[in-house]
């Protein structure tokens, strides 16, 4: 049986542990054999990052691929890059995203600039898992350096907003890097729109020393104090790789963390607005406040399962013209179809020019609450829990099989359990315009959950 070395987000681990050269020489020659083509790469700002990827090139060169390397530069950017270069048949991201600074990894690049599909990830492991044979020495690839990347995937993220309304606005933003990715493409991006930027946490330093590259609430203390105390417009902040974005409005003088549904909901709203109708996807745990929008503004809504690459899929299948999931990775089909952190902050900066501050569109919309749970739950025990649920809460409502299982109540609400695909944990969601009925119902599928797998 080959092993299964791919995640949702490529192959990821701990440097000198599970990810290490030996691991990354032989992925490069799986991947490089696998494309048999010149192949792109580049890294986020990782201190394993060059490590990682000299390992790579050297499998890809071994197995007679050329490679051009791109720097650090964000996923959406060699994505951009895969997607309109006519000689370059893949590309490969080292990055862990928003991992602990410890952790790297490889995600590879499909043809056409989008996230790899799971069946062309199993035949990469397929090569991995055997002896790949190598070129003789007039047959290796070469390595070629390219500076261009990242300019020009800003310059067309512009090519699909309002440029000059943005600039005649004069807007003040406060951009928080993370230390990542984005530490040169998104100031940049800033000053071709016009926009003041006060910047945090805009260096190459790949220990992600201002805070954990995971831009939760948490980690942006700073980022939302100063948004309120400089009056900006809006607050900014990406992950490690800059493929998403979060945003800080501005509530008088405090700064407001937007939760990423709220984000998605906004951008999702101004898109089908301007557009005059179109069709929305996202995951099955999105928050209904994405549908009832996105109806009242005259388009539609399809669920499907959770990841950006399945969202992505179902965009291109469809033809819709917005997706996104509620942690900040938005996809907007005019540009890529893959979850794009400059191009939700344009997007964003140009809706506060239009439809008003931040936080004035944020007040707008209706208000859902959500609870999130999570419990340990055994691999083995996952699908007999799902089964239990169902046999349990079927009876008398509709249910939802996308992802897991998604209870639908008379009353709007709804509970989603789903077993993690990497963890032994299984997740419980409760939405409700009722806060307290959204507590209660997440209290007891909590219950009901941990009895079952505790065989109580």
């Amino acid at each position: 049986m080959v092993q299964r070395m791919f995640g949702t987000n490529g192959v990821r681990g701990v440097i000198n542990e599970d990810m290490n050269t030996d691991l990354a020489l032989q992925m490069g020659k799986a991947i490089g054999k696998f494309f048999g083509g010149k192949v792109a790469i580049a890294t986020d700002t990782r201190v394993s990052g060059d490590m990682i990827k000299s390992a790579v090139c050297a499998g890809l060169m071994a197995v007679g691929c050329d490679v051009r390397d791109l720097g650090i530069v964000p996923t959406p950017a060699i994505q951009y890059h895969v997607k309109t270069s006519d000689r370059i048949v893949g590309g490969i991201m080292i990055t862990a995203s928003h991992n602990p600074p410890q952790f790297n990894g490889i995600k590879c690049i499909d043809f056409d600039g989008t996230e790899m599909p799971r069946e062309k990830e199993e035949k990469i492991e397929i090569l991995y898992s055997g002896n790949i044979e190598c070129k003789p020495w007039n047959g290796i690839g070469v390595l070629e350096t390219y500076e261009g990347a990242g300019e020009e995937y800003i310059d067309a993220v512009l090519s699909h907003v309002d440029v000059d309304l943005i600039r005649k606005a004069k807007l003040t933003a406060v951009v928080d890097c993370a230390n990542g990715a984005a530490y040169q493409t998104t100031p940049l991006l800033m000053k071709k729109l016009g926009v003041r930027a006060i910047t945090l946490n805009a260096d190459a330093q790949g220990e992600f020393p201002g805070h954990p590259s995971e831009p939760t609430e948490d980690n942006l203390a700073d980022l939302i104090a100063l948004t309120g105390s400089v009056k900006a417009d809006v607050g900014i902040a990406h992950d490690g790789d800059a493929d998403r974005a979060v945003f800080i409005a501005r509530k008088g003088k405090k700064g407001y963390y937007m939760p990423g549904d709220k984000s998605l909901a906004i951008v999702a709203k101004t898109i089908v607005t301007d557009l005059g109708g179109g069709q929305v996807v996202t995951p099955v745990s999105s928050s209904s406040m994405v549908e009832e929008v996105v109806k009242a503004a005259g388009g539609s809504l399809i669920y499907t399962a959770v990841g950006s690459p399945i969202v992505a899929r179902r965009m291109m299948k469809e033809g819709s013209v917005f997706g996104g999931e509620e942690n900040g990775g938005l996809i907007f089909a005019d540009h890529q179809y893959c979850r794009d952190g400059a191009m939700t902050i344009a997007k964003i900066l140009e809706g506060i020019v239009k439809y008003g501050p931040l936080y004035d569109q944020v007040e707008a919309l209706p208000v859902y609450y959500v609870e999130k749970r999570k419990i340990e739950c055994p691999n083995h025990r996952k699908d007999g829990l799902i089964e239990y649920m169902k046999d349990t809460y079927s009876v008398g409502n509709k249910v939802d099989t996308t992802d897991g299982l998604k209870i639908l109540y008379d009353d709007g609400g709804w509970v989603l359990l789903r077993p993690s695909g990497t963890e032994p944990i299984f997740r419980i969601y409760s939405e409700s315009k009722d806060e307290n009925l959204a507590k209660d119902r997440a209290i007891e599928f909590e219950k009901v959950a941990n009895d079952f797998v505790n065989g109580q």
